[in-house]
């Protein structure tokens, strides 16, 4: 399944929303799994970004709608990004075999 990286912000809402209630980071990644997608890995970060989510979906529309729909509740704003495993990428780097000769 492909796998996405979200790195998210937390707005003023949300912010107050995880201070009140931290449980709700976890009701969130309930939510993401409703709308088909599935949370692998999660961490909380210190710097330009509040989390890093890993995050497989069956293709981009499905991680796109979790995306807007998130993001449309005010609370939070997404970075998200395909992730390509190191080794398909390398494969689609190498030259192709086509046939022709070579020399």
């Amino acid at each position: 399944m492909p796998t996405y990286i979200l790195l998210s912000n937390l707005t003023d809402e949300g912010l107050e929303t995880i201070q009140t209630r931290p449980d709700r980071i976890k009701q969130v990644n309930e939510e993401i799994a409703a709308l088909g997608a599935r949370v692998v890995e999660q961490w909380a970060t210190l710097g330009p970004y509040d989390f890093v989510n890993i995050v497989e979906a069956p293709d981009n529309e499905t991680i796109a709608k979790v995306s807007v729909t998130l993001g449309s509740r005010g609370t939070v704003k997404f970075l998200t990004m395909p992730a390509i495993p190191i080794d398909e990428f390398i494969s689609g780097l190498s030259p192709q075999d086509d046939g022709a000769p070579t020399g």
